[in-house]
């Protein structure tokens, strides 16, 4: 029987979420038969509702394929590994838990310790994926935050670039990285949240109990200056998300392919 969650999912943000949800998958051949997913359930709304439309996409789907429901601890405290227990068995998620000490790694470099976490985080999930079976890794990164990468390419690394809905691993052979809340907004997942009166894990970071780098990062002032730009022209969020797929090589100073510049002047 499905949960009001899932009618919820169903009924009133068919087209806002789950429909853009298959459309990602379909556009960007995002799932094949027989492919193993690891969904990584990171407490936060985000993967929890990604977590909701893979439950809904594995009853209907045309062709098989598998998912396993993974959350990785890093080092969270026991009140947050209980709220996303308590959300998983609320939503009706099979979740599953492997530990890691990678708070207390990368806290012991107090310079790099966001670039440690970040890029040991990611090699826990791949590496967790692999000894799991799976093929695919699913992360629920969405619309926004796609646009808000783009912005930050060019503000503060001098590139344009974006993050890709699929990406194949180069240090774990047989490993795609997937996206598909690509195409779902923000606004809609937090509308869901609020309406279906559920709170889910806001930030994990063992730096940010009291959320302040969280809320005074760049993504987040690169957020606002997105909304406020979209006060005044209203599809600036969709135009930023189509320049990415609409790059004229021919009028770019220079670009790279593979690694090799090449120079149009």
């Amino acid at each position: 029987m499905d949960s009001i969650y899932t009618k919820s999912l169903i009924k009133d943000y068919r087209f806002k979420i789950y429909h853009k949800f298959i459309k990602a998958i379909k556009e960007y051949n995002l799932i094949n038969e027989g492919d193993n997913i690891m969904v990584c359930m990171s407490g936060g709304k985000d993967s929890f509702i990604m977590a909701l439309c893979f439950m809904e996409l594995l009853k209907w789907s045309d062709f098989p394929f598998s998912v396993r429901y993974v959350s990785m601890n890093p080092g969270y405290t026991e009140e947050k590994l209980n709220e996303i227990k308590h959300n998983a068995e609320l939503l009706g998620i099979p979740i599953e838990f492997f530990d890691t000490k990678i708070f207390e790694i990368s806290a012991k470099n107090e310079d790099k310790r966001c670039y440690i976490c970040a890029k040991m985080r990611r090699g826990a999930l791949y590496n967790h994926a692999k000894s799991i079976g799976c093929n695919k890794i699913a992360l629920g990164q969405h619309f926004d935050d796609q646009i808000e990468t783009t912005l930050m390419s060019i503000f503060y690394s001098g590139k344009v670039e974006t993050m890709l809905p699929k990406v194949k691993s180069d240090n774990y052979e047989g490993l795609s990285l997937i996206r598909p809340l690509y195409l779902v907004k923000e606004d809609d997942i937090i509308s869901f949240e609020k309406e279906n009166n559920l709170s889910f894990l806001k930030c994990g970071c063992f730096l940010t109990e009291n959320r302040v780098l969280c809320e005074n990062s760049k993504r987040q002032y690169i957020k606002r200056l997105i909304k406020e730009l979209k006060l005044d022209t209203d599809v600036v969020d969709k135009n930023i998300f189509r320049s990415m797929e609409n790059v004229n090589i021919e009028k770019v100073l220079a670009y790279k392919e593979k690694g090799k510049k090449h120079s149009n002047v």
